[in-house]
């Protein structure tokens, strides 16, 4: 019983091991993919935000 016990605490700490192994190198991957988004979502906005103060000046 002992071995099985022991066996099986094995088998959780061996899973938590892969499981964080894989998850850091399986999210480096898609990490531009938000980075591109923002980039882009910035510009659009800066973009914006100068459309509106122009707008703000042109009615002063």
């Amino acid at each position: 019983m002992k071995k099985l016990i022991a066996a099986l605490i094995a088998g959780l700490f061996a899973t938590a091991a892969f499981a964080q192994a894989s998850a850091t190198e399986a999210a480096s991957a898609p990490a531009a993919a938000p980075a591109k988004h923002a980039k882009k979502h910035a510009k659009k906005h800066s973009k914006k935000a100068a459309k509106a103060e122009a707008a703000s000046a042109a009615s002063e």
